[in-house]
């Protein structure tokens, strides 16, 4: 049997892919979990093989979360479950370790094709996600960014409306400081201000609006 975890936060769609996963003879769902906090515990408990894992979780930016977890399980493979289409996404969580992407309106023959691909070892990719793939192009991003705890800070209040001054007072750091971060930003998403690079980072799951 493939031992499978589901961590997502919305209960309706957790207990639909509870349900799905467990009228298959070869699946096992071991545990399923709405927060990081609960993932965390669980994972000390059970041994996982496949960990379904939503890409947009409430309390963090699960791409972020890949790299840990697979350290810290060796054995253990990441399905991304999400609702991003884009490029950058797909090739970030794929780039950190996980070894399938499927989007949460894939089929269900899609999703159990997925989980045995992968228990072998093998990287799935659903129909959709795949032809995105087909389709990049050479420019724009390819990756999402990674941003240091002060750049999300400062994307989180410019996306609050507050000016460069109002930023620096109330992060405790220098007005220079500030423009010094606005303008890693924009080179780091490629945009030409930095409304965009809110756009994209709300996009991304990076910042919550």
């Amino acid at each position: 049997m493939i031992k499978v975890a589901i961590t997502d936060d919305h209960p309706l769609l957790l207990e639909g892919l509870k349900n799905i996963l467990g009228s298959s003879d070869t699946i096992d769902v071991v545990d399923c979990f709405k927060s990081v906090s609960e993932m965390n515990e669980g994972l000390a408990k059970h041994s996982i093989d496949i960990l379904l894992l939503d890409i947009n979780l409430a309390d963090i930016n699960s791409i972020e979360l890949i790299k840990p977890l697979k350290k810290k399980y060796e054995n253990l493979q990441i399905i991304m479950l999400s609702v991003h289409n884009e490029l950058p996404v797909i090739n970030s969580t794929l780039a950190e370790g996980a070894l399938g992407y499927i989007q949460k309106n894939a089929s269900v023959s899609e999703i159990l094709e997925g989980i045995n691909t992968v228990y072998t070892g093998n990287r799935f990719l659903c129909s959709q996600t795949t032809s995105v793939l087909e389709k990049k192009s050479p420019e724009g991003l390819h990756q999402v960014p990674k941003l240091t705890r002060r750049e999300k800070e400062i994307l989180a209040e410019a996306a609050k409306g507050l000016t460069t001054n109002q930023m620096a007072e109330k992060l405790f750091i220098s007005p220079h400081t500030v423009e010094s971060h606005r303008k890693n930003l924009i080179e780091k998403f490629q945009t030409a201000n930095l409304s965009s690079a809110i756009k994209l980072a709300i996009e991304y799951g990076l910042i919550i609006e």
